[in-house]
């Protein structure tokens, strides 16, 4: 990071930016004192414009926001002029702290302050249960929940920064952590949907609101709704037979906008269930989806929605239901994607082939909020800090930029959150070996059980080289971490490095596995053995290692034992995988069953989840 210190005066420096100077000054070379170069603010009228010049040792920033002085002081930092304007008037991210990983505050504030330069002003944390409830100590149990005072320092540090915080919970469905429990049965519809129409429903969901009313200053919230496939058809069915979807949807979110308006909240909902509903094929993104004229008029005009597509590829595409929101009566926030979820590191090929198109389509249409969603999804494993290249990205393609790499190294080396080049490495994890065939997510690799090979399995009808070519690219991936494994992160090098060795050594593993088991090579075997298989071990030792720390750095320590229970299956099942192999050789055992039971000529199956990769059953 540049230690060039960086003057700014209080007397000629507008107030409304002091705090916010103060707070970068923590960690940023800012300084109130002699520094070697000085920072000059000028207040524009153009919203969301800015300028930055250079003048000798004396740089000026015009700026049209707060957020756009912000971001100002982040090309100050990267020694770059810049003349830009978003049109959004609100531009953030959405922080995943559910599967898993709640970080910590002091974190939060770091990340706050790279959101801040990058021109962001909006954080939107998403918590199903990781939050705590007073009197609900079954409500996000063991998840490492934040406190409401944690949420009114993250909340105090925000605004200091110009960030509006703003709760996302879930109001009607993904409450499976929740439900599970024995204490919430009265109020469980299915496994993962609450009961709509019942009080205690009601009563609990007016104690989620309550807790981020009292505790965050933003008077809107999001209360979710999304994915709730299974509504109205667990005990809600039991009790009311078969009910009209749209009626029972429109009479949960009435129920839940009423509870919001006695809190002084204004709410919004992901938008996909009306959708969904709509379709005949009962799809999100179904162009004949139909929403009837009567449904349109009960949707509540107090909400907002939330229009998310983290997929699709087209302007076109997203223009056209952008129309068809402002059809229900509802100006849309947009939410695109940064590719953190079922990754181990961030995916910049999926998140630029979404971004650019849905960026171009919104600013064109005039949406004035754009928010980009960071998941976990099942279980968060990926090294977080990675993504601050595709913030980066967005954030400049929201400033009308290019994106261009130079520029971007030299932003993210000034506000010390990596590099842009560098940091896409990882992505060379989600292997894409042949252009006719579905990438091959890192997770199918790591998770693989070494015996069964039902993620290997499912990509032999692709040819014969075809995992030839994968181990080619990921021996690239682990070559360009090495020189930078043992640098401190963000992001973590270490942690690529120690998942790209893992995957190569797995792989190898495997073919040499298989071959030496059909032509019964037993000495090729004993070598897999005692050579190969320890190798492996070590190996998962030191992805562990890697990956608690990388865990640690950022995170709550509670949700690191999901994938640590993952590692250490693998680990040993490569044990049993040894014992297996020399009862083979030694005649202790007529064959290896689980190689036996492999059948050729299995078509099309890339499995990702965890379970379906250990094991050929449906529970472990």
């Amino acid at each position: 990071m540049n230690r060039m210190k960086w003057t700014w005066k209080p007397n000629d420096t507008p107030p409304h930016l002091h705090s916010l100077l103060e707070c970068l000054g923590e960690e940023y070379p800012l300084t109130t004192s002699s520094g070697n170069r000085e920072l000059r603010f000028k207040r524009v009228e153009e919203t969301g414009a800015l300028n930055t010049f250079f003048d000798n040792e004396v740089v000026t920033i015009e700026y049209g926001s707060l957020a756009a002085a912000a971001r100002g002081v982040g090309h100050a930092l990267a020694g770059q002029s810049a003349s830009s304007k978003t049109t959004f008037r609100s531009m953030g991210i959405m922080l995943d702290c559910s599967r898993q990983a709640v970080m910590t505050v002091p974190y939060v504030k770091r990340w706050m302050r790279r959101l801040a330069v990058m021109g962001y002003n909006l954080l939107m944390l998403y918590t199903e249960d990781t939050y705590q409830i007073p009197g609900e100590p079954y409500f996000g149990y063991m998840r490492g929940g934040y406190t409401g005072k944690e949420v009114e320092e993250i909340d105090a540090y925000a605004k200091r920064l110009g960030i509006e915080v703003v709760a996302c919970i879930q109001t009607l469905g993904h409450l499976e952590q929740i439900l599970k429990w024995p204490a919430y049965k009265d109020i469980r519809d299915t496994d993962q949907v609450v009961l709509i129409g019942e009080e205690k429903t009601y009563a609990l969901i007016d104690k989620m609101i309550r807790f981020w009313s009292e505790h965050l200053g933003s008077r809107r919230i999001h209360v979710g709704m999304d994915e709730a496939f299974q509504f109205g058809r667990g005990h809600f069915f039991d009790r009311n037979g078969p009910q009209p979807p749209f009626d029972v949807f429109n009479s949960h979110l009435s129920r839940v906008e009423a509870i919001c308006a006695t809190h002084g909240l204004k709410p919004m909902i992901w938008s996909d269930m009306y959708f969904k509903m709509g379709s005949p094929k009962h799809e999100y993104y179904d162009r004949d989806s139909r929403i009837p004229e009567e449904v349109r008029d009960k949707v509540p005009k107090n909400v907002d929605l939330v229009y998310w597509d983290y997929y699709s590829k087209d302007e076109d595409f997203y223009t056209e239901w952008i129309h068809r929101h402002r059809e229900l009566g509802h100006e849309p926030l947009m939410a695109s994607g940064i590719w953190t979820w079922a990754r181990f590191w961030y995916d910049h090929a999926m998140t630029t082939a979404a971004v650019d198109p849905c960026v171009r389509a919104c600013r064109k249409a005039g949406l004035a909020e754009i928010m980009f969603t960071l998941w976990g999804d099942v279980v968060s494993y990926c090294e977080f800090d990675s993504a601050f290249a595709g913030m980066a990205y967005a954030a400049d393609r929201c400033y009308g930029g290019n994106a261009d790499a130079a520029g971007l190294d030299a932003l993210l080396k000034g506000i010390d959150a990596g590099d842009f080049t560098t940091s896409l490495l990882g992505t060379g994890l989600q292997v894409v070996a042949d252009v006719e065939v579905p990438p091959v997510p890192a997770s199918t690799i790591l998770w693989d059980d070494p015996l069964f090979g039902i993620g290997w399995q499912g990509y032999l009808y692709a040819g014969n080289d075809f995992w030839a070519k994968v181990l080619e690219r990921l021996r690239a991936v682990r070559d360009a971490a090495e020189p930078r494994r043992h640098k401190e992160g963000p992001p973590d090098f270490g942690y690529l490095w120690a998942l790209s060795d893992m995957m190569v050594l797995k792989l190898e593993f495997r073919e040499k596995l298989v071959f030496a088991y059909r032509s019964r090579d037993l000495h090729a075997l004993r070598e897999l053995k005692d050579g190969a298989i320890p190798r492996i071990l070590g190996a998962y030792e030191d992805l562990e290692k890697a990956f608690r720390r990388q865990w640690l750095r950022r995170n709550k320590a509670i949700g690191m034992e999901a994938t640590q229970v993952r590692l250490a299956a693998g680990a040993a099942r490569f044990r049993e995988a040894a014992t297996r192999i020399g009862e083979f050789c030694d005649g202790t055992i007529p064959a290896i069953e689980e190689l036996d039971a492999q059948p050729d000529g299995l078509g099309p199956n890339p499995v990702t989840n965890f379970i379906r990769l250990v094991t050929g059953s449906v529970r472990i």
